[in-house]
């Protein structure tokens, strides 16, 4: 018997050598024969090209740029360009997600049947139809003349949204970073507050939240102050047959956000919808008892839990929007796949190119993941904070 199992166990071991060993020479051949190619078109295989000057725009980057940039500097600029995007796109479709999770449970039939209606319509469709639809939506608003002015200082045209900005180029980078301090010290606060009253120490929790919240003020103030930052703000005003002042937002990035956000937001409502009805009716009931308000309940009791079964599909969903930022090529907004694109088509380095942008994808999914692993960790082990 131990025989009979040994031969086939090495028979078994033979077979997979033998298939390792085909896959690798068809690898072999097929790189070697990608190499001749590339040599009688005269392309040197490899990343050098990365230090030559790009000689091509890009309409939209976070960093200074010119053509006379190197490739590595342009594919950084697209690069930077997807990740704010897919950053915007992933707050802003969870703000709406979740407040249309909420709604499509509402006593109020209406508000529900319309909240269905959006999530049926939106996942019945493809995304690059829907992209096409919100840039030819941007792309017919009025001339700057006639802009459409929904808000003190906002105005929509079709050369793209018009914002109020700050007058100092820096304050826009040192303004986030004090509202990311000031957060984390809210957050340390609470949790000090939440573990000095479990401990039983009176008035402490209390003092120490209270201390903490006004730290949570004086740091970020102190920072901007040290940094000797300017907050005022210009507003945009019609110059002529244009806006002059504040911020443009072009309609190629309007577009993209709005419709990777739409787009999200009817999956993350029906996650958020599952994750909701996945508490039992129990603690509603119980919750009532104590006369908590629907809003209380749903906040203070309902969501802790459910956020149990929302927060590892709500991560297939941040990804998935990633993703789908590689389809802004398709309405002109230059993100890492444009300038990969532009970059192969004028150098020719496709697969180099190509490992350039499977990498980068890859690095970001990972980051994505990483961040909402470690989340679901925390609130699946020790509860919310």
């Amino acid at each position: 018997m131990a025989g009979a199992v040994a031969s086939w166990w090495g028979g078994r071991s033979g077979l997979q050598l033998g298939l390792l060993a085909g896959v690798l020479l068809t690898g072999a051949l097929l790189g070697a024969n990608t190499v001749e190619n590339m040599a009688r078109f005269g392309i040197t295989p490899g990343f050098d090209f990365l230090a030559r000057p790009a000689n091509f725009e890009i309409g939209e980057s976070l960093l200074d740029y010119r053509p006379q940039d190197s490739y590595a500097h342009a594919l950084l600029v697209g690069l930077l360009n997807t990740v704010k995007v897919a950053a915007l796109g992933c707050a802003v479709a969870t703000v709406l997600g979740v407040a249309l999770g909420v709604a499509r449970l509402s006593g109020n039939p209406l508000l529900s049947a319309l909240v269905q209606g959006y999530v049926e319509l939106i996942r019945s469709t493809p995304l690059l139809l829907q992209l096409f639809f919100w840039s030819a939506t941007f792309q017919a608003l009025p001339a700057p003349r006639q802009a459409f002015n929904p808000l003190p200082g906002v105005f929509l045209c079709n050369r793209g949204i018009q914002l109020p900005a700050f007058v100092d180029g820096r304050a826009g980078g040192w303004a986030l970073g004090a509202l990311l301090l000031a957060g984390a010290l809210a957050l340390g606060g609470a949790a000090l507050r939440r573990r000095l009253d479990l401990g039983g120490t009176g008035g402490g929790g209390r003092r120490a939240g209270l201390g903490v919240a006004a730290l949570a003020v004086a740091a970020p103030a102190g920072l901007l102050w040290t940094a000797g930052v300017s907050l005022a703000v210009e507003f945009p005003e019609l110059a002529g047959f244009n806006f002059a002042g504040g911020v443009t937002v072009s309609p190629e990035f309007s577009a993209l956000l709005v419709g990777l956000v739409v787009n999200a937001a009817a999956m993350i409502a029906e996650i958020v919808r599952g994750g909701i009805q996945s508490v039992p009716s129990g603690q509603w009931e119980a919750a009532r008892a104590l006369g908590l308000t629907r809003g209380r309940i749903m906040r203070l009791v309902v969501l802790p839990q459910a956020l149990r079964v929302i927060v590892p599909l709500m991560t297939s969903s941040y990804l998935n929007l990633t993703k789908n930022s590689s389809l802004a090529v398709a309405i002109g907004f230059p993100d890492l796949v444009s300038v990969i694109n532009t970059s192969a088509n004028q150098t020719g380095q496709v697969l180099e190119t190509m490992a350039i942008m499977m990498g980068a994808y890859l690095a970001v999914n990972l980051a994505v993941s990483v961040a909402m692993n470690l989340y679901n960790r925390r609130i699946a082990l020790r509860g919310l904070p």
